[in-house]
Parts: structure tokens; C-alpha cells; sequence
């Protein structure tokens, strides 16, 4: 919820090689209103189906404010592709996904624009039994089997993401193996919401990581945190706000019995964060972790990250040529594009669907809606083009 990540894409199919050109990204603010609104309703705040509405539409309205200030930019633009925000994703206490709800009404942008929009990726993988996320392991899988990796890491690669969740995508060395992707736990999600509450709202983020940085970690907290019933659960897995929300730290608070100063509370969840992601890494032999998404610009993260991640070494994904904070719009930029060719855009070893999946549906823009021909091979490497 940090705002609307617009990513232009030129993308070509050579056979089994994807071609990826990145052509330029921005991040737009959401008003205000709608950010105030948009956290109103999440988990575990009550809210009504008029409230759900009216932030769909708004939702809508600045996806397509957005979408059409890229197609500006970029006028040969032909196809958008929206997530959408997540508002809420329905896991049962035994872990099955059974629902996942992005909101943000794809008509607002074909209006808008005038092109088509490909949108709810997520629900099919989910109707195949999938969890719905992380879709990006697709574009994790063609990236770490494409050029630019080091070569000289010979045990198992990850990519990370760093959201508000951070989500891992492993890919062994030898590329006949089946990849494995799941969410590893809380990144920022905790981090913004108690920044949120000891601010009273007048921050949403520790900005840089400056908070952490002059705060200390309280070890009993980070073991109350850590001990949690998600993180021992084996995947497939996904997770979201609706379970790490500040009422968790909240819980991990009382449970403790002490008080914890706002700084050392932002330094523990920090290395709550860190060790999240380490742990997962070390479960799987990881020699190289690759980061992505708005926590790489947390220097403390990254910092507490490292050295919880050593020997195996961390670097951005910008090193491949993708800028770290557009790497989702990116990558469901590829994956609008595979549906749009008619080309499955899920994993299913790491979402836990029974068979891959065409993902999302569309919504026409003002001209007829003419597909091009199925393609005939499905892509197997990334390569990132410099145009």
C-alpha cells in the first residue's frame, strides 16, 4: 500500500526465451483519502460491503489515473496488466487458500486508457487448488534460469521479495528440479503497522530503516515473535495482512510482560523480518539470495539481513537489470503477457496447484478485442534487454 507501481514492458517470444525490455517505471501516491480509507478496512478492522465498494472504485479510478499517465509515456503501449490491491486472502486453519480478493475495478482503466486489461490473476491458480501467491515465482524462475546469475554459486539460488510479505522462490542448480516458492512470513508488514501505531498515524513507514537503526533489539520479544504457528508450517504456504497485522505484535507484547521503547520495538521486528528470511535460506542450502521490492530500501533490513543470511551472499535484483522496487510490475507484466498469448502463468510446484493455470481475465478496451494466436512454445529463461 506504499502506492500504484507502473512498469512499461517491451516483451517478445523467441522460441523458449522470454524477452524482456525495461522501458521505464513510477510509483504514484494514493490520495489521501483512500490510503486513510484502504487501512480502515483491513483485517482485523471490521468493515461493510457499501465501504468495499466505494474503495473498489477508488481503487479503480487511481489505477487507471495511473495506468494512463504510463500510457502516455509510452503511447505504443497495447495491453495493461492490474493486480489490483489486496484487501483481504481467505487461508483455512489448515493452510488451504480458499479465496483471495484484489480490488480495484479494471473497467475504470480499459475506460481510461482505452486498451485492454488483463486482472484477478491470482483466482485461478486458486481454483486449481493453489494458494494464489507468490505468482512472481514464474518470473523468478525464467530470471534465476536466464543469464546474468552468478555462476559461481553452486548450491541453490533464492529470490526474495520484500512487500509487506516477504515471499521465496528457490531454484536449484540443476534446472530439470522442480522450484519451490512460498511465503516465508512477515517483511514490512509489522514493521508499518507498529510505525503506524507509536506515530499515531503521522508516519507509515520506517523510512530507511532510521528508526531500527537507533533502536536495540530485545532478544525475548524476538523469540515470542518467532514462535509462530505460520512459520513452522512447511509449504505451500501464503499469508498476508489479515494475520500480521499490529494486533500480532500486540499479542507477542503481552505475552512478554514488559514494556519495549518504540525504537527497540522497530529494531526487533527488524531482526524479526531478517530472521524470517534467513531461516527459510538456511532450511534450503541457499548460497545466494537475490532481493527485490520496497524493503531493500530499508537500509537495517538489508543490513540485519546479511548478516543473518552469511556465508550465503545478498545482492538486489537490480544487478540483473531490474530496478528492485518495479520487479512485481514486472513480473505481472510477464504474466498479463503469457495470458494475453494464452500461455499458463503459474508454478504449480510453488503455489500447490494441481495443474498450471491461464491466469486472470480480461476486460476489453474501445476496440474489438482480438487476441493474437496461442503461442506454441511456453517460455523456459528470462533475458532482461537493454532496447
Amino acid at each position: 500500500m506504499d502506492g500504484i507501481d507502473a512498469a512499461a514492458a517491451g516483451l517478445e517470444l523467441a522460441g523458449d526465451v522470454l524477452r524482456l525490455t525495461p522501458l521505464g517505471h513510477d510509483t504514484t501516491a494514493y490520495s489521501a483519502a483512500l490510503a486513510t480509507a484502504l487501512r480502515a478496512a483491513l483485517p482485523p478492522q471490521p468493515t461493510t460491503v457499501e465501504a468495499v465498494c466505494r474503495l473498489d472504485t477508488g481503487v479503480g479510478q487511481e489505477f487507471a489515473a495511473a495506468a494512463q499517465q504510463a500510457v502516455g509515456r509510452h503511447p505504443g503501449a497495447a495491453l495493461v496488466v492490474a493486480h489490483g490491491q489486496t484487501v483481504f486472502h481467505w487461508v483455512e486453519g489448515d493452510g488451504r487458500v480458499a479465496g483471495t480478493l484484489q480490488i480495484g475495478r479494471p473497467a475504470w482503466i480499459a475506460e481510461r486508457t482505452g486498451l485492454p486489461v488483463v486482472s484477478d490473476l491470482r483466482s485461478a491458480d486458486v481454483a486449481a487448488g493453489g494458494q494464489g501467491a507468490p505468482l512472481v515465482a514464474l518470473f523468478d524462475v525464467l530470471l534465476l534460469g536466464g543469464a546474468g546469475v552468478d555462476p559461481g554459486a553452486g548450491g541453490p539460488r533464492a529470490a526474495l521479495n520484500l512487500g509487506g510479505i516477504a515471499n521465496l522462490t528457490v531454484v536449484g542448480p540443476d534446472r530439470n528440479a522442480a522450484p519451490l516458492a512460498y511465503d516465508a512470513g512477515p517483511a514490512n508488514a509489522l514493521i508499518d503497522a507498529a510505525v503506524v501505531a507509536v506515530t499515531g498515524g503521522a508516519e507509515t513507514c520506517d523510512r530507511g530503516g532510521s528508526r531500527a537503526a537507533r533502536g536495540t533489539v530485545d532478544e525475548e520479544l524476538l523469540a515470542v515473535l518467532l514462535d509462530d504457528a505460520f512459520l513452522a508450517r512447511a509449504p505451500p504456504k501464503t499469508t498476508g495482512k489479515e494475520r500480521y497485522h499490529h494486533g500480532f505484535t500486540q499479542a507477542a507484547l503481552a505475552r512478554l510482560g514488559h514494556a519495549v521503547a518504540a525504537d527497540d520495538l522497530l529494531a526487533t521486528l527488524t531482526a524479526h523480518a531478517a530472521e524470517v528470511v534467513a531461516a527459510e535460506s538456511r532450511r534450503h542450502g541457499v548460497d545466494e539470495v537475490i532481493a527485490s521490492g520496497g524493503g531493500t530500501d530499508n537500509r537495517a533490513l538489508m543490513a540485519a539481513l546479511a548478516g543473518r543470511l552469511a556465508p550465503a551472499r545478498l545482492r538486489t535484483v537490480d544487478d540483473l537489470g531490474i530496478p528492485s522496487g518495479a520487479k512485481e510490475a514486472y513480473a505481472f507484466a510477464v504474466l498479463g503477457f503469457l495470458t494475453w498469448h494464452g500461455l499458463p502463468g503459474n508454478v504449480p510446484t510453488c503455489t500447490g496447484a494441481r495443474h498450471a493455470a491461464i491466469l486472470g481475465t480480461i476486460t476489453p478496451g474501445r476496440a474489438p478485442l482480438t487476441l493474437p494466436p496461442p503461442a506454441a512454445a511456453v517460455p523456459s529463461r528470462l533475458e532482461i534487454t537493454g532496447g
